[in-house]
């Protein structure tokens, strides 16, 4: 039975990697969330290559933007083929969203699906702060989420298509920004129109949503539709944003209010960004400088506590610096929605090869709301 099952995630992980673009790239290796976190403009990373324990070198590597739209236009034949495709999926979705979807469902384990948006969130280019302005800033989510929007120009008979940018500084809800601004970018306000929302359940990401997130994911979708019509009659801009606040309260009113109640509690939070180094403690310093990178949490305390435990056998820590224990408080946003194991599986994920140099590491983790 064991056997069976590892070989029905094993075939869904391989039905992935044939169906994304290769502008796609799965975690296949916890480390590729740390290494992979917000990298610079053009660079070139590889889901395969970012570690020499990859268990799935079949995954693709990402490129370049101007590569992939390339390669889109010419396996679509522009936005008019990709329109005809769109017209015949049943949720209304873009190529590129379709596949997304059907990548995200064929994954059998939530734990890994969750780690993609993680991942996805790593690679997401950081934005203009001209683009961080309450004209762009999507109300009625958890976290602090900008999007805007340019229009490419008709080529011929190819009609005028939008591109998205957009930022967020929740992770998981900067994964979801990501989803969207790659699975709406380069097509045309018709088509962005079509897409049902509903698409998110049928890609199996609800799973790791709270009922707040997926508030939150409905006002982004509305948001970018109301910024995708605005600018294709020539309206919006710096001053704009009326279509997408009416788009936004088109949405349930008695949830929006809820969700603005909770971003407003959020915001309120401090995030941690900076941590005092101590000198000869490199476990110390890395664990901190690891989970405060990606996770940015509200607060995090880190106790070492080797000196209960001296001489523990077995830990490389130990013999290099004399830290083998840790006791961990941390709190951050990107634990909502997940059971206590999961939050330790991505932390012990995102520490790597740390972990396997310390011998314990006691963990409290929890979101803002429930400290």
């Amino acid at each position: 039975m064991m056997l069976r099952s590892t070989a029905a995630a094993l075939s869904a992980l391989l039905l992935l990697c044939a169906t994304l673009s290769p502008s796609s790239a799965f975690v296949a290796n916890p480390a590729h969330v740390v290494a992979s976190h917000r990298p610079s403009v053009g660079t070139i990373a590889t889901a395969a290559s970012a570690s020499p324990a990859c268990a799935f070198p079949c995954l693709r590597p990402l490129r370049s933007t101007a590569a992939d739209e390339a390669d889109a236009a010419d396996a679509s034949g522009g936005a008019s083929s990709a329109s005809a495709s769109a017209s015949d999926d049943p949720l209304g979705l873009t190529p590129e969203l379709r596949k997304m979807t059907d990548a995200f469902a064929s994954i059998p384990d939530e734990k890994m699906r969750y780690k993609q948006l993680l991942f996805m969130a790593g690679q997401l280019p950081p934005v203009d702060a001209a683009v961080q302005v309450p004209a762009n800033k999507v109300p009625g989510c958890l976290s602090t989420v900008y999007v805007d929007c340019t229009l490419t120009p008709s080529e011929g008979t190819t009609p005028p298509t939008v591109q998205f940018v957009g930022d967020s500084d929740g992770l998981l809800t900067k994964g979801l920004v990501a989803l969207l601004i790659r699975g709406l970018s380069g097509c045309t306000p018709d088509q962005i129109e079509a897409v049902d929302p509903e698409f998110i359940h049928a890609a199996k990401i609800s799973q790791s949503l709270t009922p707040g997130r997926n508030n939150g994911f409905l006002n982004m979708i509305a948001v970018m539709k109301a910024k995708a019509r605005e600018i294709a009659a020539g309206v919006g801009g710096a001053d704009g944003g009326s279509g997408a606040e009416e788009a936004v309260a088109a949405q349930d009113d008695e949830s929006a209010a809820a969700q603005d109640d909770e971003s407003a509690a959020a915001s309120d939070e401090t995030i941690i960004t900076t941590f005092e180094q101590r000198d000869g403690k490199p476990m110390y310093n890395e664990i901190l400088s690891k989970l405060i990178a990606v996770l940015k949490p509200a607060a995090i305390r880190l106790v070492d506590n080797s000196d209960q435990h001296a001489g523990h056998a077995g830990s490389k820590g130990w013999e290099e610096s004399g830290e083998s224990h840790f006791a961990l408080e941390i709190v951050s946003e990107a634990f909502g929605g997940l059971a206590a194991v999961k939050r330790h599986q991505l932390i012990y994920m995102l520490l790597g090869e740390t972990m396997e140099k310390i011998h314990a590491l006691q963990i409290s983790a929890k979101t803002p709301e429930e400290v």
